[in-house]
């Protein structure tokens, strides 16, 4: 099943949005297994480089590049810190928009967990006050679970229409 379109929408040839599709830009700035994984691990609490390349499993160049892409998207940002003795070096945390990412992170690993996995998923999300699960669904607010086939796609003012084949 997919989603409707609004009625001015229905002719996918008239119409385009072309690079400025969210979701072709959001898979471009989390475009390598790296990246993702630098983002998993500052949502598990990871701030520090060296903990950053242990616990993703690669090269500290491949953490660097990710941190670097994360950093210049306003994803992460560096603080400053120093232990006694030592030289100053920066730890990684993330920016009220990297923590917008977390629906994402949670909807990829609800959805590793339903599809990926043999048997109970390794790790469970839950509420610490409650203890109950927490999920991630396409709903309007107060209101029960929408199907995909529920959902209509509208254009926001500022999309861009392709002339049609008719217009040549």
């Amino acid at each position: 099943m997919s989603m409707m379109f609004e009625p001015r929408l229905s002719d996918r040839d008239a119409w385009s949005i072309g690079d400025r599709c969210s979701a072709g830009r959001v898979l471009e700035l989390l475009s390598t297994r790296t990246v993702f994984l630098v983002v998993r691990e500052c949502f598990y609490g990871t701030t520090r480089f060296e903990d950053f390349t242990t616990r993703v499993g690669t090269s500290a160049p491949a953490v660097s590049r990710a941190l670097k892409q994360l950093e210049s998207a306003g994803i992460v940002v560096r603080v400053p810190y120093r232990e006694p003795g030592r030289r100053e070096r920066a730890e990684y945390r993330l920016t009220a928009a990297g923590e917008d990412l977390l629906p994402v992170f949670l909807s990829l690993m609800q959805w590793g967990d339903k599809y990926l996995q043999d048997g109970k998923p390794p790790l469970s999300f839950v509420d610490r006050e409650s203890g109950a699960v927490v999920g991630v669904r396409v709903t309007p607010e107060q209101v029960p679970d929408k199907k995909a086939r529920e959902i209509e796609i509208r254009l926001n003012s500022s999309g861009r229409k392709r002339p049609s084949p008719a217009a040549d």
